[in-house]
C-alpha cells in the first residue's frame, strides 16, 4: 500500500468472523448495507472448530467408556472394554467438521463484497490496511468492531524446546489416534476437561497445577471438595513451584519442583499446555490509534455498549478478554455491531446473568455473583448448602459427589448467585441463572414445583437451608467488653 492508494469506504468494518464477529455483522446489517467482515484465517468459530463442540465429543466418548468400566456397580457386567482410539478420534473429527460446515456455509452465503480475507491492522483509528491473498488493500471505516478472538498462551521457551511434542487444545482435535501418554499443564476449565476425558479413554495422564485450585469454583470448601473428588480419579500434582520440560527424542521429560522441595520427573509423549489464553490484539497496530489501552494492551471498553472510550471503535468476544464463553461472545457481538451500525446513537444494553459450566464429571457451574465477588463487594448474604453425597436421585445414578451453595441477600431474600460441583450442574445452572436474572427470592423459588425423585430436589434443600438462615436474626457485631463504657 502506498500513500497514493485511495481507501475503500465503508460504514462498518468488523475484524474477525468468529461467534462475536458474525453476531456483529448481522446486527450492523440492520442499519446499513455498507458492512465489511474481515477474517485472517479460516471461517468457523473457536467453539465449533477447536472449543466447545469437539471437546464435548471427546468427553462424550470418555463418559461412555467410564460408564461401561463401572457398570458392575449396577450388577451389569461388561466383560471387556476395548477403546478404539482411531474410531474415537474419527467421530470427533467428523462431527466437528459437520458443525464447522454449518458455520462456513452461513458465512459463505453472505455477499462476497462483504467478505474480505486477510490480516487487518490499524493505520489510524479509522483506517485499516488489510494484507490478503491479492496484496494489501486500504479500508476507511466510519466505525470498526474488533472481534479477533483469542489464542492459547504458551511459554515461548516451551515451543522452541519441545517442537511438535508441545500441543494445545486446538491440536488434540486433529489427532487420528489417541496417544499413550499426555502431561496436561493447567488446572483450569480446558485442562481439567481434557485431562479427565483422556484419562477415561485409557491415556496415561497427569494434571499439573501451580496453585492448589482445580477449576473456577471460588468458595474454599467447594475448592477443597473439588480437589478431593478429581484427585481421587486423576493423577494430579498441585503446588508446582517450577516446571522444567525438555525434549528427549519423541518424548517430553517433565521435571517438577513442588512447594515442599521434592523433585519429581516423568516422561510423556506430549505436553498439553492449558495455561490460559491471550486476546488477539497484539498484531492489530493499536499503537497507531488513539484508543485507550489497559496494561495488557487491550482496548478499554464499556461492557454495556461495547464502545472503546468515546471512539468509533467497539470490542466484542474473546478479544475483549472479559467472559470467554460462546453465549457471551454472541451477546457482545450483537451489542457492538448494533451500536456500530446505529452510530452515533449508542445505546446501553443489559447483560444476561453470568453463567459458566465446566463439563467435567462431576460438573461445575457458577451462576450470578460468585462467593469471592460477593465477599469482595462487602455484600450482606447467607449461604444455603446441600451435599449430593446422600441426595436421592444422585445415589440412584451412582453420581452422588459434590455440593451446591446458593447465595441469598439478607433482607430481600433475593438470589444473588450460586456455585456447584455435582451431577447435572449444566441443567441446574440454567434454572439458577434464570432466577438470578429475574430477581427471584428464595421464597419464590421454593414456591415453584419440584418433582420427585430428581436432582433438583438437592437445589430445594439448599434453598430451604438459605431460607432458614435468612429468617434468623443477623449476628451481632463483636464488642470488646473491656472497652465498653
Amino acid at each position: 500500500m502506498t500513500h497514493a492508494t485511495r481507501p475503500i469506504q465503508t460504514d462498518v468494518a468488523i475484524i474477525g468472523a468468529g461467534t462475536a464477529g458474525m453476531a456483529a455483522y448481522r446486527a450492523a446489517l440492520r442499519h446499513t448495507e455498507r458492512v465489511i467482515l474481515i477474517e485472517s484465517h479460516v471461517y468457523g468459530t473457536t467453539c465449533a472448530r477447536v472449543g466447545c463442540m469437539p471437546s464435548k465429543l471427546l468427553i462424550a466418548a470418555a463418559d461412555v467408556a467410564h460408564s461401561a468400566r463401572h457398570a458392575g456397580r449396577f450388577g451389569v457386567n461388561v466383560p471387556r472394554i476395548d477403546i478404539d482410539g482411531r474410531a474415537v478420534m474419527a467421530r470427533v473429527r467428523s462431527e466437528r467438521d459437520r458443525f464447522v460446515g454449518f458455520v462456513v456455509d452461513t458465512v459463505e452465503q453472505w455477499p462476497a463484497a462483504h467478505r474480505w480475507q486477510g490480516h487487518a491492522r490499524f493505520v489510524d483509528t479509522q483506517t485499516l490496511a488489510v494484507d490478503g491473498p491479492a496484496g494489501t488493500r486500504c479500508l476507511h471505516a466510519e466505525r470498526i468492531v474488533i472481534a479477533t478472538g483469542s489464542r492459547p498462551a504458551v511459554p515461548p521457551a516451551w515451543r522452541a524446546d519441545l517442537g511438535d511434542r508441545l500441543i494445545v487444545n486446538d491440536d488434540v482435535f486433529s489427532w487420528t489416534d489417541l496417544p499413550g501418554s499426555v502431561a496436561v499443564v493447567g488446572t483450569g476449565v480446558v485442562g481439567l476437561e481434557l485431562a479427565q476425558a483422556l484419562h477415561r479413554l485409557g491415556v496415561r495422564v497427569r494434571l499439573f497445577g501451580r496453585g492448589s485450585r482445580i477449576g473456577p469454583l471460588t468458595h474454599p470448601a467447594l475448592q477443597e471438595l473439588a480437589c478431593g473428588v478429581f484427585g481421587g480419579e486423576l493423577p494430579l500434582t498441585l503446588g508446582v513451584q517450577d516446571l522444567q520440560p525438555r525434549r528427549e527424542g519423541d518424548a517430553v521429560a517433565l521435571r517438577s519442583v513442588l512447594s515442599h522441595g521434592r523433585v519429581e520427573e516423568e516422561r510423556f509423549e506430549f505436553l498439553l499446555a492449558a495455561t490460559g489464553r491471550l486476546p488477539n490484539v497484539d498484531s492489530l497496530g493499536l499503537e497507531n490509534t488513539a484508543l485507550p489501552l489497559d496494561p495488557q494492551g487491550v482496548p478499554v471498553f464499556d461492557h454495556r455498549t461495547g464502545q472503546v472510550g468515546d471512539s468509533v471503535v467497539f470490542m466484542a468476544g474473546d478479544a475483549a478478554d472479559d467472559r470467554p464463553l460462546l453465549h457471551e461472545a454472541a451477546d457482545e457481538g450483537r451489542i457492538a455491531g448494533d451500536n456500530a451500525g446505529r452510530w452515533p446513537d449508542v445505546r446501553q444494553r443489559p447483560r444476561r446473568a453470568p453463567l459458566a459450566v465446566v463439563f467435567s464429571e462431576p460438573q461445575m457451574a457458577l451462576v450470578g455473583a460468585t462467593h469471592a465477588e460477593l465477599v469482595a463487594s462487602g455484600a450482606d448474604f447467607e449461604i444455603g448448602e446441600v451435599s449430593f453425597a446422600d441426595q436421592g436421585r444422585s445415589r440412584v445414578m451412582d453420581r452422588n459427589q459434590g455440593a451446591l451453595q446458593v447465595y441469598a441477600q439478607r433482607g430481600s431474600g433475593r438470589l444473588l448467585g450460586a456455585e456447584m460441583l455435582g451431577p447435572a450442574a449444566e441443567h441446574l445452572g440454567h434454572l439458577l441463572a434464570w432466577s438470578v436474572q429475574r430477581g427471584d427470592t428464595v421464597q419464590q423459588m421454593l414456591d415453584s414445583p419440584f418433582y420427585h425423585p430428581v436432582v433438583e430436589e438437592g437445589l430445594r434443600t439448599a434453598l430451604r437451608d438459605a431460607q432458614h438462615k435468612l429468617l434468623l436474626p443477623a449476628p451481632l457485631p463483636e464488642v470488646c467488653l473491656e472497652c465498653a463504657t
